[in-house]
């Protein structure tokens, strides 16, 4: 039986690394947030890296701009912005200020406040980046916000280790036109069958 053990925040270091890094190491991690008092969590199953100004398919390819301000700063900030007219999309911020990179992160595995996630994705899946934060209940309230620190009510924790023999490695999804060689990048980390088994 693998136990999920709550703990702190994870530490600025932990962000401050090459972003692919972070991206695969945080499959299994636990994303905590707090929405109307209550907790709600989920264990992080797939994530995407995008890498500086040169990386075409990143929204640095247009500079440091309102939008993308929030990928030049400190690591271990989340970055979130809104697509499709719909969508709020939840970002890490990864390396060294002044470097915009981050993880897209795009799925999680409810663990705790299921009921409330259930009810906001009326029974449906959290696996996509828009459905994690409709099920969370992220928008750009949440843009700068330190998730290194617990008081912002929005954090990533240790959950549980995911091992190499778990994890697809592919392209990144809904690049759209971005041309190669980004388009075909394997920056994407996916667990095997989208779950992690915890028992």
């Amino acid at each position: 039986m693998i136990s999920v053990v709550k703990s702190l925040p994870l530490p600025r270091k932990f962000y401050n690394r090459p972003t692919l890094t972070v991206a695969r190491e945080l499959l299994g991690a636990r994303l905590v947030y707090i929405s109307r008092g209550k907790t709600l969590a989920g264990l992080i199953t797939e994530t995407e890296g995008y890498i500086g100004e040169e990386d075409l398919a990143c929204h640095a390819k247009a500079g440091r701009t309102k939008r993308t301000d929030p990928m030049y700063g400190e690591p271990g900030h989340a970055y979130i912005y809104f697509t499709y007219g719909n969508h709020w999309m939840f970002n890490v911020v990864t390396e060294r200020e002044g470097f915009p990179a981050a993880v897209l992160i795009r799925a999680i595995q409810p663990v705790e406040g299921v009921e409330v996630m259930m009810k906001r994705r009326q029974g449906r899946d959290t696996f996509g980046p828009g459905k994690l934060t409709q099920a969370l209940g992220i928008t750009i309230r949440e843009n700068y916000a330190d998730l290194t620190e617990s008081g912002s009510g929005l954090w990533i924790e240790a959950g549980v280790k995911v091992p190499d023999k778990s994890v697809t490695i592919s392209p990144r999804v809904g690049l759209n036109k971005t041309p190669e060689p980004w388009f075909s990048k394997p920056w994407r980390f996916v667990v095997k069958n989208w779950k992690i088994n915890l028992a």
